[in-house]
């Protein structure tokens, strides 16, 4: 497994993913379009042992967006960076926000969420799997 780089848009937070990345989505949920400013996030999922920030992480920071999820950014530019869930199912793990990853990486097995919520004003045309 080689190890996936990762930064904010202005470079003050630096990350490497030293593990497996699994669980790749495009969610469609409200939170996720406001919170990225576009029609969807893309996420892929690490276990959080596997997360090393390298450098900024005073720059990172932390909104509880819902009882089960808070959001991590960078305190500089606002990108977002991180998702995790406060479920038990979830503990271990943390989603990564993909455009933050700056290594070359593929991303088998995508699928679209909570597209019953998605952007009015857009049109998913690929085949990858859905859920409401």
């Amino acid at each position: 497994m080689s190890v996936l780089q990762g930064s904010c848009l202005c470079g003050s937070v630096r990350f490497e993913i030293r593990g497996p990345m699994v669980k790749f989505s495009h969610c469609h949920c409200s939170q996720c379009r406001k919170g990225h400013g576009a029609a969807f996030a893309s996420y892929g999922r690490t276990r959080r042992r596997d997360l090393h920030i390298v450098s900024g992480s005073d720059s990172v920071k932390s909104y509880e967006s819902s009882a089960l999820a808070t959001r991590a950014f960078c305190a500089n530019c606002g990108a977002s960076l991180f998702y995790a869930g406060k479920t038990d199912e979830l503990a271990e793990w943390i989603s990564v926000a993909l455009g933050t990853i700056d290594t070359p990486f593929t991303a088998p097995g995508q699928t679209h969420l909570h597209v019953a919520s998605k952007a009015s004003w857009y049109t998913i045309e690929d085949h990858l799997p859905q859920s409401a």
